[in-house]
Parts: C-alpha cells; sequence; structure tokens
C-alpha cells in the first residue's frame, strides 16, 4: 500500500486523497504553509494523519528558519497557522503541544541541531502512529467474529493514519487471522470517504467490500445483515462522548434499536480529558459547495442554502466499546478512560 505522509529530503509528500481512486496524485509541500493548506483542503485527512501533518508542518516551518533571532516569535506563528487548520480532531492539538514541549526542551540545543531534533520528533509520531494502529488492531479483532458483517462510516484506515488504520486496522487484523469478514461501507456525503477510499483500501487487500448509500443502514440492519459497526473518531470528551464523520450519530441510533454493537476505534491521544462531554466539543462547518456539488458538477440550484457540518456527536449510551491501543474501554467510560491502562479497567 502507498504511504499516506512521508518526510524525503526535506519535504513532506503526501497523497492527495481528494483525487482517490481515480488517480494515485502525490503532493510535495515544501514550507509550512502548505502543509496547512493541504490539511484545509483535505488532501490529507482523518485525526490521527492529520495530527502526523502538523508534526511536520511544525518541524518544515523550523527547517526553513534562517536566524535564530526571534526564534520564539517564528515558532509561535508557525504554530498557530496549523492550529487554525481544523477544529475538530483532538490528534491535531496533541501533535503540536508535544511539537511545542520539544521546542522548548531542546531549545539550548545549536540551531542546525534543533531543527534536526524537531524532524526528529515528528519522525516519531509518525513511527508510533503505524505501531499503535496495530495495537489497536490487536486489541480489536477479537470482537469481530468468522464470517461476520461489519458496517463502516467515513474512512479510518491507512488513508486517515501515518499507516494500517484504526476502525479499518481493526478489520485488516481480523482478515489477517483468517477471519472471513464481510464489510459494508457508507459512502458518507458530502465528501465520499467511503465510496473513494475505504472501497479503494480494502480492494486493495481483496478484503470484500460492499458499498452503500448512506441512508440504507437502517434496511439492512433490519434484514439482519449486519453484525456490528466499527467507526473511528476525530475526538473523545472524557465521558465518553465521541465526534466522528457526520451521519455517525444516526448509525449507532440504528445499531442500538438493533442490538447491535457499536465499536469505536481510537488512540489514545484522541481523548480530550479537557473535556466534559460531547457538546463541548467544536463541530468544523465546511465549504457549501462540498454539498451542492459533486466532482466540481453541481447538484441542486446554486445558490440553495446549504449547511455542512463534518462532524456530529455520538453520546456515550450508543457506545459499545472503544478501542485503543491500550485496550478495550466500556462503560463506565468516565472512569474506566481516566483509568486507560489499567488492566482492571480493560476487557474484551
Amino acid at each position: 500500500m502507498l504511504p499516506t505522509i512521508e518526510w524525503r529530503k526535506d519535504r513532506v509528500i503526501m497523497i492527495d486523497q481528494r483525487k482517490l481512486p481515480v488517480k494515485e496524485v502525490y503532493v510535495e509541500c515544501t514550507d509550512y504553509n502548505q502543509v496547512a493548506e493541504a490539511v484545509e483542503k483535505m488532501i490529507i485527512r482523518g485525526a490521527p494523519a492529520i495530527g502526523v501533518a502538523a508534526g511536520y508542518g511544525v518541524a518544515l516551518g523550523l527547517l526553513k528558519v534562517e536566524s535564530e533571532e526571534n526564534l520564539d516569535e517564528e515558532f509561535n506563528r508557525i504554530y498557530r497557522r496549523l492550529e487554525r487548520t481544523r477544529p475538530t480532531a483532538n490528534n491535531l492539538f496533541w501533535a503540536l503541544e508535544r511539537m511545542k514541549k520539544t521546542f522548548k526542551k531542546n531549545k539550548r540545543l545549536s540551531f542546525s541541531q534543533l531543527k534536526k531534533r524537531m524532524i526528529q520528533e515528528a519522525t516519531d509520531i509518525e513511527r508510533e502512529d503505524i505501531e499503535t494502529n496495530k495495537k489497536i488492531g490487536i486489541w480489536g479483532k477479537d470482537l469481530l467474529k468468522d464470517g461476520q458483517s461489519v458496517l463502516t462510516h467515513c474512512n479510518a484506515g491507512l488513508l486517515a493514519t501515518a499507516g494500517y488504520g484504526t476502525a479499518l486496522g481493526v478489520i485488516r487484523a481480523a482478515f489477517q487471522e483468517g477471519k472471513k469478514v464481510q464489510v459494508y461501507a457508507g459512502e458518507t456525503r458530502p465528501f465520499l470517504q467511503g465510496a473513494r477510499l475505504t472501497c479503494w483500501e480494502l480492494d486493495k487487500e481483496n478484503i470484500p467490500v460492499t458499498l452503500i448509500t448512506d441512508n440504507m443502514a437502517g434496511f439492512l440492519m433490519q434484514k439482519g445483515m449486519i453484525s456490528a459497526v466499527m467507526t473511528g473518531a476525530d475526538r473523545i470528551a472524557k465521558n465518553g462522548d465521541t465526534v466522528n464523520k457526520i451521519g455517525t450519530y444516526t448509525i449507532a441510533v440504528l445499531a442500538k434499536e438493533h442490538s447491535l454493537p457499536f465499536y469505536v476505534a481510537a488512540p489514545s491521544n484522541t481523548i480530550d480529558f479537557n473535556l466534559a462531554e460531547g457538546t463541548e466539543i467544536p463541530i468544523e462547518e465546511r465549504d457549501p459547495q462540498e454539498v451542492r456539488e459533486i466532482g466540481g458538477r453541481c447538484l441542486t440550484l446554486p445558490n440553495v442554502k446549504v449547511q455542512n457540518p463534518a462532524f456530529d456527536i455520538t453520546p456515550a449510551k450508543y457506545i459499545s466499546a472503544i478501542i485503543t491501543e491500550k485496550g478495550i474501554v466500556r462503560a463506565p467510560y468516565e472512569k474506566n478512560l481516566k483509568g486507560l491502562g489499567r488492566k482492571k479497567n480493560l476487557r474484551r
């Protein structure tokens, strides 16, 4: 599989996810503004991948600074630009804070050594993300049984991460273990991450996938065609409320009505312990043209009023378990997320 993002010869290289699956095109970013624009324009998307991009954006920004004079000011300018890109995904802010700590800790190094240390830190974030996703897969694969059909929404695979994936990482791990798992991928309007990206990923690895429109999920559940739901997350409040791609809440309610398990797979850095509940999580409102058009072709009245929230909130009561690299967490979430990593709070 192709890498989502990488550092190469003092450039940040990323696959342009807007072009998939028709074309596999790579974008080269030579300064931090280009990285920021790539995040804003969804050349790269997915909470963990955005975090990796933020780390590399900081490193690239400092690499281009020519003088140590006003270095703190330069760092803050780079930080603030990347911070403004997208408001919802916690991984973005987690990565920026990690880069800030590294910067402050190593300011006494020579200027060239500091730059190298910042590049190393960003590279570590990428490497650790892949390792984290594989651990999520190991924890989560036992939740899926041989012969089950899994509904997923949006794209939480390697394209949404540095590699391997969260929700798709669990499915991938189960499949690699020999389980015959059938995936139903919701198209995920309006950006069609499920139709364009999830189907592309799973087809590359010969994992059986069937594409459905977003409004078919209830029908398939009613017919007994879905065994479980597996999604990713962009931010999780400390009470377990989860923000994910718009439409996730609808699927969670349907799963509850049909007594189906609804699983969330996400790295622990997606959890925002500063927020008590999901209503405190900022929801990004995106360009109305994403709803009016598909592939540049207008589907409706060109000036019709549009609402385009990119995410919605799934209350913790609808979530059967949250799968992290440290283990599987179940309710009560406020207690068990806080104790994440303690074995007594984790069970399969």
